[in-house]
């Protein structure tokens, strides 16, 4: 957490304090009065945790104050995360498994398995709780696995983050979008914003499913909550260090050390030992159960200490002992005694691993977090995994056990300098940023960005030969890049902070929606403006403005473009002043202009080329033709469309191809109309081969556009009804509001002119508020065009103000 997000989460905190000084109770009357539980509101109080908002709410209304002055303080302390990545539904076939491997050597635990089964049948829900490394997730995992039969819909994991070191627990809210991102759930059907409506999704899409979901290292019982099922055969198997008090409905299985005869039994299994007479442990029971009684009969440690035994078939039990007696504890007896078998070059590997943001890794960061080739780091890692101080739950992906986590974490701190480590950590947030940015080149949804500048280029990045490659490593590496930007944010390094988010953008926009992107780009301008660089302070403002222009915030957009072009006049670059004019565009037309939208189209066609960018010009012609066909401009917007058409391109859906596509379909509709369905349909079957939903809704309105032209309304209806299918999924009502009296002129030509009106007085409702004037006045017109033979006075009524409209916007405007 950076200085400023924790400057402000004190200040929550202390707010919070001055609400219990008000309420003159006690934490645990607080805590019960407001619904709360004692240890989760003692965490707010204290500022560790930041609460949710409806927490927040609930202890303001004890004391009968407005919450209202706290929400911007809340918001940013919370910092919202973008939503989880979700695999192409078009790619995955088979239900999702997350579930790590089954421990082979799993020993013991007959009761407690039992126990957890029985709960779940009974109760569909389990919690099992334990000291750390007694084995709560190796139990749970085994039980989920034993389950994986009977629930065929999928077996999820997801690690709360209760009890890591070095992180906060993670919120309910960022679980829940992870989770249902895991099931393919539409990212644009998961509601925006709102644990509550969150939770319920959730459970309304269990509820139609059988899936195991394994909710491991929860903090409490309000973390775990929201995230249970609710009706439907769907269960949960939850672990923590704490007893879940307050989920009475959950049965707990508390777990103790293993017995003697089982920690003996586990001994020997994991260490490949025979258990006969002539094996090492029986020739030395002494030695043997002082293994146990140095590893705390814990299965974590025990296994650590196992792996060395079985690797070193010279060693001797005592001399085990031995080893494992130089050590402190329990844990750091079996991490140190298995670190200092390793070499110099693996051991400081070994500590930089604790360095590392996010869960999992791969070698092209490890290579770059230690500033050795990528063989040399594949080569070390194997070493780590055989040492079992590195799991690998799949193949070229690694992880750190918490406890092995901390273990680094302290090693580093102790034994590396802190210029050493803080050289290390930059070396890991450049990785992220060129990286992003190489697969940000591979996939060409929206402009192309500018090549990376933070920091040094690492040595080697992984190959993004297409667009899917380069989707499938963002959802791979979604949760390192977040933790890599709020590690960025936390140790002040402004120039990664600024630049990372530019890279992200294509991937959250398409598959995270637009309030996240907002909340990137806040943060990114911050940065910005500390660095100072005027370049960088443009492309931020820009970026910020395209976020609030695709959330319909449209005074907010402007006022962002204005700031970008301000900082231009300072600073020439082509390329951006080339994307601000096309974004500038957008914007411009949205709000109901017709020449201005045209020529800043054309300019940044013109900055394209001279920046080299055939892909930008073709961008820009493509909007052009595309807005020409608004204006009526139908043969003069198909020549340009085709013009585009004609530009090469290794993608076929690439967005220049695609809207070009659209543009002709619609313009050549009445004169060719098999030519214009043949565009039409090829460009809805490229956007749903891309998942692209809003473009998917795009092609299905101007289908219906055309095929209203070509007088087959009732094939232009059942278009117009899937687009609006769609649209209703994405919670974005300025999607809506550009097809919305386009659908309602289909109705009222098919005979439906109570649809019809409905439709117009919806665009009519929204236009003002979205700042769509042009729209706005269509509204208004196509009341009065449905009102003319029933009411001739409201339709003159609309009219007239639909011309007052178009009076205001001026002769140069729509």
């Amino acid at each position: 957490m950076g200085v400023h997000e924790r400057t402000a989460q004190d200040e929550l905190a202390a707010r919070l304090r001055l609400l219990q000084e008000l309420s003159g109770l006690g934490v645990r009357a607080l805590a019960r009065d407001a619904g709360l539980s004692s240890s989760s509101l003692s965490r707010y109080l204290g500022g560790q945790t930041v609460p949710p908002w409806p927490a927040v709410v609930a202890l303001c209304r004890l004391v009968k104050r407005d919450p209202r002055p706290l929400r911007p303080l809340w918001e940013r302390t919370s910092n919202p995360l973008p939503a989880p990545p979700k695999s192409s539904r078009q790619v995955r076939s088979l239900p999702r498994n997350d579930l790590p491997r089954d421990a082979a050597d799993f020993t013991g635990r007959e009761a407690q398995l039992a126990a957890v089964l029985a709960a779940v049948d009974s109760h569909r829900a389990v919690s099992v709780d334990g000291m750390a490394g007694v084995g709560k997730t190796c139990l749970a995992v085994h039980a989920a696995h034993r389950l994986a039969a009977r629930f065929r819909d999928g077996l999820l994991y997801v690690d709360l983050h209760g009890f890591t070191e070095g992180r906060q627990p993670m919120d309910p809210e960022s679980v829940l979008r992870m989770l249902l991102g895991a099931l393919d759930v539409p990212s644009e059907r998961v509601p925006r914003e709102g644990v509550e409506q969150l939770a319920a999704c959730w459970r309304s899409e269990l509820a139609r499913r059988r899936v195991v979901v394994v909710l491991d290292n929860a903090a409490d019982a309000d973390q775990v909550r929201p995230l249970l099922p609710g009706a439907g055969d769907s269960v949960a198997l939850i672990t923590s260090r704490n007893r879940l008090l307050g989920l009475d409905e959950v049965p707990p299985v508390s777990l103790d050390v293993l017995s003697p005869q089982e920690s003996a039994e586990l001994l020997a299994r994991a260490s490949g030992d025979s258990g006969g007479p002539d094996g090492r442990l029986a020739r030395d029971p002494e030695s043997a159960a002082e293994v146990l009684r140095l590893c705390g009969h814990l299965p974590l440690a025990l296994r650590l200490a196992a792996a060395r035994l079985r690797h070193r078939p010279g060693w001797t039990v005592g001399i085990l002992v031995e080893r494992l007696a130089e050590g402190a504890s329990e844990f750091d007896t079996a991490f140190a005694m298995s670190v200092r078998q390793l070499d110099r070059s693996q051991a400081r590997l070994f500590r930089m691993l604790g360095l590392l943001p996010g869960e999992s890794f791969d070698e092209y960061v490890v290579a770059a977090l230690a500033d050795v080739p990528l063989r040399g780091a594949r080569a070390t890692l194997e070493d780590l995994v055989d040492a079992h101080l590195v799991q690998q739950p799949t193949a070229g992906r690694y992880r750190l056990h918490d406890l092995v986590h901390q273990h680094a974490r302290r090693a580093a701190a102790e034994q590396d300098s802190a210029a050493e480590q803080e050289r290390a950590l930059v070396r890991v947030l450049d990785y992220y940023v060129h990286a992003a940015a190489a697969a940000d080149a591979a996939m060409p949804f929206l402009s192309p960005s500018r090549t990376a500048s933070a920091g040094r280029p690492p040595a080697e990045l992984p190959g993004f030969p297409d667009k899917n490659a380069a989707f499938a490593w963002f959802v791979t590496e979604y949760g390192n890049l977040v933790a890599a930007f709020e590690t960025a944010a936390a140790v002040g390094s402004d120039v990664h902070v600024s630049e990372l988010p530019r890279f992200l953008r294509a991937y959250f926009a398409r598959r995270c929606g637009t309030t996240h992107l907002n909340v990137l780009f806040e943060r990114s301008l911050a940065a910005a403006e500390r660095l100072g660089d005027p370049l960088q302070l443009a492309e931020a403002h820009s970026d910020l403005g395209f976020a609030r222009y695709n959330a319909g915030r449209t005074a907010e957009a402007a006022a962002a473009y204005e700031a970008a072009e301000l900082r231009l006049s300072q600073v020439r670059d082509t390329q951006v002043e080339a994307e601000l004019a096309m974004r500038r565009g957008y914007l411009s037309w949205d709000a109901g202009h017709v020449e201005e939208p045209l020529e800043l189209f054309g300019l940044a066609g013109k900055l394209y080329e001279q920046a080299g960018s055939p892909a930008g010009a073709a961008h820009a012609a493509a909007s052009e033709a595309w807005a020409m066909l608004q204006l009526g401009h139908r043969e003069e917007a198909a020549r340009r469309a085709r013009e585009v058409l004609g530009v090469p391109h290794t993608d076929p859906a690439w967005p220049p191809a695609l809207t070009a596509r659209i543009t002709l379909g619609v313009a050549i509709a009445h004169d060719a109309p098999d030519e214009a369905a043949e565009h039409l349909h090829r460009a809805l079957a490229l956007a749903r081969e891309d998942g692209h939903l809003h473009n998917q809704a795009w092609c299905l309105n101007c289908l219906g556009v055309a095929l209203r032209q070509m007088g087959r309304y009732e094939e232009a209806l059942a278009s117009h009804r899937e687009a609006f299918a769609l649209l209703d999924e994405l919670f974005e009502e300025h999607w809506k509001m550009r097809f919305l009296n386009g659908y309602g002129e289909t109705c009222r030509l098919a005979g439906l002119p109570e649809e019809a009106l409905r439709l117009h007085r919806q665009a009519l409702e929204l236009a003002p508020r979205l700042g769509s004037r042009y729209e706005e006045a269509l509204a208004h017109e196509g009341i009065a065009i449905v009102l003319d033979g029933t009411d001739p006075a409201g339709a003159a009524e609309h009219r007239a103000a639909g011309q007052a409209v178009l009076r205001e916007l001026g002769p140069g405007d729509h």
